[in-house]
């Protein structure tokens, strides 16, 4: 092989590794091919105009320049939404809601096409969507049985902007209601109703502790009334006579009248004789 050959080779191998630097640089600056990441759905445009076909996860090949590929996330997505309305007795009521949705993966062209990405979902769909059901909802009931039958309004809003999302491909996973606010006046008046529960209840049971005290009070009147009525039964002359030589000391108690000094207890000698011959064998010690 002369020498001009090996020249000619040189250059066509030259010639081959150019070309193919330039091809792979053409064809990552065209990317004739699209990546879709987990978790989403592509959605393919050509010129501008959404295509039926929607693109699963993973790569695929596209036409450069005409063919652009939109991706939109179907996982599920949490919106907190502050919704305000008017009870049934035109109390004003605020509450927070947290929807927990997803776009149906199936139809992200159609979402896309007709609602937007993901932003103009929240603001254009979801949002008023809540607001709407949640007025609806509340002025069916007062506002007294709003916390009552919490789980019953929670149940009707779920139900609800499910129904309103579903024709645009937007799927309610969950509904929770975080929190109820009422007006100001609404709160006074709850407060001063516990209020004057709590009192009630200490009156009542003030009124229930004096009547056990009065009956505990009737009952030892009674027991002491009965007390008196055996002591009177059972308190014969007799034996007020004999407690009273018990208790003598040797010395008559007297009185002053006009006819001289008189004594309390009229005692006998002979009583007095018997008495302390009994006190006096009682004294002495047993043989």
């Amino acid at each position: 092989m002369n020498t001009r050959t090996l020249q000619s080779s040189s250059r066509s191998l030259s010639f081959l590794f150019v070309g193919g630097i330039g091809f792979l640089l053409l064809a990552l600056f065209l990317r004739p091919f699209t990546i879709v990441g987990a978790g989403e759905r592509g959605v393919v445009m050509y010129f501008g105009k959404v295509q039926d076909k929607v693109l699963d996860e993973g790569i695929h090949p596209v036409l450069p320049v005409v063919t652009n590929v939109r991706r939109l996330s179907v996982r599920v997505q949490k919106t907190d939404v502050e919704a305000a309305a008017a009870s049934k007795d035109l109390q004003d009521v605020s509450t927070s809601v947290a929807v927990n949705w997803h776009i149906e993966p199936s139809r992200v062209n159609q979402v896309f096409q007709q609602v937007g990405d993901m932003d103009a979902i929240i603001t254009g769909i979801i949002n008023p969507a809540v607001s709407e059901v949640v007025k609806a909802s509340i002025a069916q009931r007062p506002v007294k049985d709003i916390l009552q039958e919490r789980v019953k309004l929670k149940d009707e809003i779920d139900n609800a902007l499910t129904k309103r999302l579903e024709p645009y491909g937007v799927v309610v996973d969950d509904v929770s209601l975080v929190n109820f606010a009422f007006s100001a006046e609404f709160n006074a008046a709850i407060e001063a109703k516990q209020v004057a529960e709590q009192q009630a209840q200490q009156a009542a049971f003030k009124a229930q502790q004096a009547e056990q005290e009065a009956k505990a009070e009737i009952n030892r009147a009674k027991g002491q009334a009965e007390a008196q009525r055996l002591l009177r039964e059972t308190l014969t002359p007799a034996i007020l006579q004999q407690r009273a030589i018990e208790k003598w000391n040797g010395q008559f108690p007297t009185v002053m009248s006009g006819e001289g000094t008189l004594p309390l207890i009229n005692v006998s000698p002979q009583q007095l004789a018997e008495q302390a011959e009994t006190n006096q064998t009682a004294a002495q010690p047993p043989q």
